[in-house]
């Protein structure tokens, strides 16, 4: 299965995250080594920022994907005080650098800040057409803020999982109606969704493990893109083996009764 963007390239719905990658030296080479092992098992998305540490993680991945650029859909943040006119060609240059290459895939604003978005957009989209991004989008943005944006946006990048499921009541129909795919950070709720005995339960009974399990969960539908972190080459093969997994309809079912979504709109959730 794979997700398509608006205007541009269908990808893995299983990626890369690297939120936290780069911080500890003495774990370098293994983080360099999972991302590679993840991209050659076929999870070609990786999702970086300018925040994570500040910088260390896109280099991180700027050393992980060289010499096959080509081979990865590459993802980057601006954080909202950069997100002026000079400040996001300041800030996607600087990432380029780190990162070790001449262009994003796909560049999001990280969340929203006090510059207004047309004047963020209007730098995107020139970008865009320099050939610095492919696309542009945003993350943590509620219905309210996504109805605001101007035309162009390629997706929008949430925390979801079977424990924050607010998107599905308003977020994912708008974004759906406008066949924009979601992209999906900590589906694995920073791994505490793995000490759940009911989905290690259920993992066991399909014959997953309790991390398949819930990323398969999480892209079930078709448009969504997760990016779970892996820090070791195990787990990155682990992850990227969901690609193509169909969970059975009682497992889904019993996912939905262990963890209903909310039946009214709840303030979008961040982590």
């Amino acid at each position: 299965m794979s997700v398509s963007f608006p205007n541009g390239p269908a990808v893995p719905e299983i990626g890369i995250g690297t939120w936290f990658l780069g911080d500890d030296p003495a774990r370098r080479d293994d983080e360099i080594a999972a991302i590679r092992a993840g991209l050659d098992a076929g999870a070609t998305v990786v999702d970086t920022a300018e925040m994570y540490g500040d910088g260390r993680s896109e280099e991180l991945v700027g050393e992980a994907i060289r010499g096959r650029r080509d081979d990865v859909f590459l993802v980057s943040k601006v954080l909202p005080h950069n997100a002026s006119k000079s400040g996001v060609r300041r800030a996607v240059h600087s990432s380029l650098r780190r990162l070790g290459t001449d262009r994003l895939d796909l560049y999001l604003l990280h969340w929203r800040g006090p510059i207004p978005f047309e004047e963020t957009v209007a730098v995107f989209q020139a970008l865009r057409d320099a050939g610095d991004i492919g696309a542009w989008g945003v993350s943590n943005l509620d219905p309210d803020d996504m109805a605001e944006l101007p035309a162009g946006c390629a997706t929008d990048q949430v925390l979801y999982n079977p424990i924050r499921r607010g998107p599905e009541v308003d977020l994912f129909p708008l974004l759906r109606a406008q066949s924009m795919p979601m992209m999906a950070y900590s589906p694995l709720e920073q791994a505490r969704l793995l000490e759940d005995p009911r989905l290690a339960g259920l993992a066991s009974d399909v014959g997953l493990t309790p991390a398949q399990l819930v990323l398969a969960w999480v892209v079930r539908d078709g448009d969504v893109v997760a990016i779970p972190k892996a820090a070791s080459v195990a787990h990155a093969r682990q992850n990227a083996a969901v690609l193509g997994t169909s969970l059975p309809d009682d497992v889904v079912a019993e996912i939905d009764r262990l963890f209903p979504a909310p039946r009214q709109p709840v303030p979008l959730e961040m982590l």
